[in-house]
C-alpha cells in the first residue's frame, strides 16, 4: 500500500512539472507565432499584429514565474504552484541576510527567515530581451494607431511593463547586484517616457542613479543624478549629497565642493550634506569659519538633536579647541540625557586631555611648572570619570561598553590610594574590562 501511494505521489509530482512545462511551451509557441506575424511582410503593417506581439513577449517574460510575488509565503506559493517541487534547497546569505534558495528548473527563489518571497530569479527566460521588445512592439502599435482607438490600452500595457522592470530593479538590489539593477530601473523609465505613455519617472532616474552609486560606478551615476536634480527630483537633498560622493570619487574636488555648498542652500536640513561640508572644511584647509556656520544653521534646524553638537565637538577637537569641545560635548548631554556619546565624547575629550598633560610633565625640567603640569593632568583624569561613569550606565552595546570599561580602569587606577571608593571603582571596572576579553 506505502509502495503504491508513493507511486502515485511521484506520478502527481511529474504531472504539476509537466503542467508547469506545457505552460511555458504554450507561451513560447504563441511568442513564435506573433513574432513570425511581425516580421510578415504582409502582416506587419497592421496595429494589430503589433499588439499581439507585445502581448505575447510579456506572457513569455512572464511564464517562468507565473503567478509568484514578492512577499507570498512558502506555502502560499507551493498552493499557487499546485505543488511544484524544487530541484534543490540550500541556505544562502544575501545582502546580509540569511535565505533560503530553491532552485527549480527554470527560476530560483530566495525566501527571507520570515518565510516570505524576497526575490525571484529567472535562469532560463523565454527570451531574456522580452520586455525591451515588447516596449518596441507596442511603440510600433502607437504609431500604426493614428486614430488612438488603442491608446488607452498601449498606454495601460506600457505602465505594465515599467512596473515590472521595477520589479526586477529591486530583486536585483535585494540580491546584490547594482548594475543590473540600476539598469533596470533605466529601463523602467524609458518604458514610462515611450508614447503615448509619455510619463516622465523621476524617481526611477533617481534610482537608478543611486543604484549606480552603491555600485561605483562613478560615470554612470553622475547622469543619472545629474538628470534627476534638473528634473527636480532631489530626494530633500540626498541627490546632492550622491553627486558629491560621485564627484570625490571622480577625483573632481572643485565639483564636491561646489554639490555640497548648492545643497546645503537649497536644503539646509539635510544631514548627510551637511556632513558632507564638515568632512571637506576638516580635510581640506579652507577657512573653518565657514564650518561653524553650518554647525549653527543645522542646529537651528534639528535644535533637539544632540549628535549635531556631538560631532561639533569632534570637530572642535580636531582643532585642538579643547574647552569649545567640552562645551559642546555637555550640550548634547544637555539636549538629551540619554544620548551616550556625549558623555563619552566628553569623557575622551579630558582623558586625551590628561595624557598630553603627563607627557608635557615627563619633558618639564622646572618643578614649579612640573607640578603645576601635574595638578591640571590629574584634574584633567578625574574629570574623565563622571561622564565616562553615566555613559557606562546608560549604553547597551557591551563592545562600547567594554572600551568605557577601561577608560574607567585606567583613569581610577591612579586615585585608588586616595579612596576606598576608588579602590571600589577600580576593581569594579578592571573586573568587567577583564570579563570582556
Amino acid at each position: 500500500m506505502k509502495k503504491f501511494l508513493a507511486i502515485l505521489a511521484v506520478a502527481a509530482l511529474f504531472a504539476v512539472n509537466a503542467q508547469a512545462q506545457k505552460e511555458v511551451a504554450a507561451a513560447k509557441a504563441a511568442l513564435e507565432k506573433a513574432q513570425a506575424a511581425a516580421e510578415n511582410p504582409k502582416q506587419n503593417t497592421k496595429m494589430a499584429t503589433w499588439l499581439k506581439y507585445g502581448e505575447a513577449l510579456v506572457k513569455a517574460y512572464s511564464a517562468p514565474t507565473g503567478n509568484a510575488w514578492v512577499g507570498m509565503s512558502a506555502q502560499e506559493y507551493q498552493v499557487l504552484a499546485a505543488g511544484e517541487r524544487a530541484q534543490s534547497e540550500s541556505q544562502v546569505t544575501v545582502g546580509g541576510e540569511p535565505m533560503t534558495k530553491r532552485v527549480y528548473a527554470n527560476k530560483n527563489m530566495y525566501f527571507n527567515q520570515a518565510g516570505q518571497l524576497a526575490a525571484i530569479e529567472v535562469t532560463q527566460p523565454i527570451d531574456a530581451n522580452a520586455l525591451d521588445k515588447a516596449v518596441e512592439a507596442y511603440a510600433k502599435a502607437a504609431e500604426l494607431d493614428p486614430k488612438g482607438s488603442k491608446t488607452k490600452e498601449i498606454k495601460a500595457a506600457l505602465e505594465d511593463i515599467a512596473s515590472k522592470y521595477v520589479d526586477d530593479a529591486y530583486a536585483a538590489y535585494t540580491l546584490g547586484n547594482m548594475a543590473a539593477s540600476s539598469s533596470f530601473f533605466e529601463k523602467a523609465a524609458k518604458a514610462s517616457a515611450t508614447a503615448p505613455l509619455s510619463v516622465v519617472d523621476s524617481s526611477a532616474v533617481y534610482n537608478a542613479g543611486l543604484t549606480a552609486w552603491t555600485a561605483q560606478d562613478w560615470a554612470r551615476a553622475k547622469g543619472f543624478l545629474e538628470k534627476s536634480e534638473a528634473m527636480g527630483y532631489c530626494e530633500k537633498g540626498e541627490v546632492y549629497a550622491k553627486l558629491a560622493d560621485v564627484a570625490k570619487g571622480l577625483g573632481d574636488d572643485a565639483a564636491y565642493k561646489k554639490y555640497l555648498e548648492t545643497g546645503i542652500q537649497k536644503f539646509p536640513e539635510n544631514q548627510s550634506v551637511l556632513i558632507g561640508l564638515i568632512n571637506y572644511y576638516l580635510t581640506s584647509g579652507d577657512d573653518t569659519a565657514r564650518l561653524f556656520e553650518l554647525f549653527e544653521n543645522a542646529k537651528k534646524n534639528e535644535p533637539d538633536n544632540p549628535s549635531l553638537y556631538y560631532v561639533e565637538g569632534n570637530a572642535r577637537k580636531k582643532l585642538g579647541q579643547n574647552e569649545e569641545a567640552l562645551a559642546a560635548y555637555d550640550m548634547a548631554s544637555k539636549v538629551n540625557p540619554n544620548y551616550e556619546w556625549g558623555y563619552i565624547g566628553k569623557g575622551i575629550q579630558l582623558y586625551d586631555m590628561a595624557v598630553d598633560l603627563q607627557d608635557k610633565a615627563s619633558q618639564e625640567m622646572d618643578d614649579a611648572k612640573y607640578m603645576a603640569l601635574m595638578g591640571e593632568f590629574e584634574k584633567c583624569l578625574k574629570g574623565c570619570i563622571e561622564p565616562f561613569e553615566k555613559a557606562f550606565s546608560i549604553v547597551s552595546d557591551e563592545g562600547i561598553k567594554a572600551n568605557i570599561a577601561e577608560y574607567l580602569k585606567n583613569a581610577c587606577f591612579r586615585f585608588r590610594s586616595e579612596s576606598e571608593e576608588f579602590q571600589a571603582k577600580y576593581d569594579k571596572y578592571n573586573n568587567y574590562a577583564a570579563a570582556q576579553k
